[in-house]
């Protein structure tokens, strides 16, 4: 009776050890297919994030699209204090290299880019990617120009063109000609005025382009609000900007989340650490707007 009963203990215990070792099969198997779904899901994440972003540049930044002017945003825009701007996958908007009329005071009056010499049908291409806001002219001004927002946050404007060859909401590449070089408009030879812009505010493109050696200055731009016109006002106040620079995010990174089933504005504030108030204003959005799965929400 007693080497009965060791004997149903001993299969026993033997039956539990090949369940236990089966299961820790099964999720050995299980472990690679995870991390494959998980490598999937964020490749499907970033496809839909750059879909919408082609839809919308930086469509986190500015209040709305606007087709009618080039600076149209005033006091409905909030320029952070500071703000790194991603300048990877630049191309250069000419190869030509000399610089006729820098940024800053002219003739009385204010000059918010750089004017570089080109021929009349010189090919002008895109700096980053991005989608054309407007193509108009301006018979006292630009001339025909061509104004892009970008990805990373700038809007870039090309003046006195001969010709222009993308159309209004057109997505465009880096690298990708959008017009031709010319003389239109308040111009007192063939040349190309370039201007980059942050919110509406002016950015030298010089400290973000270097167009005699054909290259950007950096791989990324730290704006800092105020400071972004003249050497002297990054130069001066050293100890200033790198403080300001501190506070600012890593990489200027902006972080997302992927709505699921059941998610509520609520639980995605406890996964992020992030305000239900602030990923409504992030996102433009109420506390009563109903979340589909799949959606996209910015969460910094």
């Amino acid at each position: 009776m007693i080497l009965k009963c060791v004997k149903v203990v001993a299969l026993a215990a033997m039956t539990l050890v090949s369940v236990q070792v089966s299961g820790q099969d099964l999720l050995a198997r299980q472990a690679p297919i995870d991390r494959k779904l998980k490598a999937v899901d964020s490749v499907a994440l970033i496809r839909q994030i750059k879909a919408e972003q082609a839809v919308y540049p930086a469509y986190s930044l500015y209040p709305d699209w606007d087709n009618k002017r080039v600076h149209a945003y005033g006091n409905a825009v909030t320029v952070p204090d500071t703000f790194r701007i991603d300048l990877t996958g630049y191309c250069m908007p000419t190869t030509h290299t000399k610089i006729t009329s820098r940024c800053g005071p002219r003739w009385r009056r204010m000059h918010n880019g750089l004017d570089i010499k080109v021929y009349i049908g010189d090919t002008i291409r895109a700096a980053f990617d991005g989608k054309v806001r407007m193509v108009k002219y301006e018979r006292r001004g630009y001339g025909k120009y061509v104004v892009i927002r970008h990805e990373n946050g700038l809007e870039t404007i090309y003046g006195h063109l001969s010709k222009q060859i993308v159309k209004e909401d057109q997505y465009v590449r880096a690298g990708e000609p959008i017009g031709l070089g010319g003389n239109t408009g308040r111009s007192t030879g063939s040349h190309l005025h370039f201007e980059t812009r942050f919110l509406g505010e002016v950015i030298n493109p010089e400290f973000l382009f270097n167009f005699e050696k054909q290259d950007i200055v950096a791989d990324n731009y730290l704006f800092i609000k105020g400071a972004n016109r003249y050497a002297y006002q990054r130069n001066g106040n050293r100890s200033t900007l790198t403080a300001k620079a501190a506070t600012t995010s890593g990489d200027g990174s902006i972080k997302y989340h992927k709505v699921r089933k059941g998610d509520t504005l609520g639980r995605i504030s406890r996964l992020t650490h992030v305000s239900i108030d602030k990923l409504c204003k992030l996102n433009r959005i109420t506390r009563t707007t109903i979340l589909r799965p799949g959606q996209i929400l910015r969460c910094s």
